[in-house]
């Protein structure tokens, strides 16, 4: 499996507050674009598989509502964030 429970203590850990703090927007964003990222490689192998697309297109969904969350709540917070995951915006 792509997404380990190491490798998502590992995200929360760096994005978030703790490596048990789950529930951060900033550390579901990097969990997002982790997925994100993952969906867009297995997506560019396989053209026709729609299904996928449609999770992708979810999930991108999703982050873009806890980003609009951050800049309502906290500008620098969501500054800080889409700087160390490298998101456009």
């Amino acid at each position: 499996m792509y997404l380990t429970t190491e490798k998502k203590a590992g995200l929360f850990a760096q994005h978030g507050k703790s490596a048990t703090d789950t529930g951060s927007a900033e550390g579901q964003i990097a969990l997002f674009t982790f997925r994100i990222n993952h969906l867009t490689e297995h997506l560019k192998q396989n053209k026709k598989d729609h299904s996928t697309r449609r999770s992708l297109i979810k999930l991108v969904g999703k982050r873009r509502s806890l980003l609009d969350y951050l800049i309502k709540k906290d500008i620098a917070r969501y500054r800080s964030i889409i700087k160390e995951l490298n998101l456009r915006k």
